[in-house]
């Protein structure tokens, strides 16, 4: 059936995993959900043990943010702006989203870092602005590994529970990732056809 989607995931092991969550932080070919949530299938199965998949899936996180963070925090504003406002339609946004992120950082403090990591939509943009307020690299790491692993270790509980539970769990995951997958480039498709500036909306 779908097993070669699980069979891609799982085929490149813990370290596999790893780089699957870091490129999903960068550029999302597939959703953490469904990386750790296969992960979790096969830790039902019992091709793969919890705690290193835990580790390894939050490293990959981490180190994915952390690339992000590091561009923002490398460049700054006066030449990453030039950079958005170049390629704002593939990103999808434009300067003044950035100066909103990085405004409410700053209100907010590190800790907003840990609390977007179970937000699916800003998990990951959230590194740009903590880049640009130059927060401590140990600190966004700290806060950043913490709340992935919480998320992470829920997403692995969920897969591991219905892969137990169910009997065709490796079928309909299957098919959820390739509809996923598939969704996430359509809609970042539509974003990037519609999507306009504020000053000709």
């Amino acid at each position: 059936m779908n097993t070669w989607i699980i069979q891609l995931i799982q085929g490149g092991g813990y370290w596999g995993i790893a780089l699957l969550m870091a490129l999903e932080n960068i550029f999302p070919p597939i959703p953490s959900e469904l990386i750790m949530g296969v992960g979790g299938l096969a830790v039902a199965r019992g091709s793969m043990q919890f705690v290193p998949l835990l580790i390894a899936g939050t490293i990959g996180s981490a180190l994915g943010n952390y690339v992000l963070f590091l561009v923002a925090d490398r460049l700054g504003y006066e030449r990453l702006q030039p950079f958005v406002d170049r390629w704002g339609r593939w990103l999808t946004m434009e300067w003044e989203d950035v100066e909103t992120g990085t405004r409410f950082f700053r209100k907010h403090g590190g800790a907003v870092v840990f609390v977007l990591r179970f937000m699916p939509m800003f998990r990951s943009v959230v590194s740009i602005p903590a880049g640009l307020a130059h927060m401590k690299h140990w600190q966004f790491l700290a806060y950043t590994a913490a709340g992935a692993a919480i998320w992470n270790a829920l997403l692995i509980v969920l897969g591991r529970w219905a892969g137990r539970a169910f009997a065709e769990a490796e079928q309909w995951l299957g098919w959820a990732t390739i509809a996923v997958a598939a969704l996430t480039a359509v809609y970042y498709m539509y974003r990037v056809v519609t999507w306009k500036p504020r000053a000709k909306r």
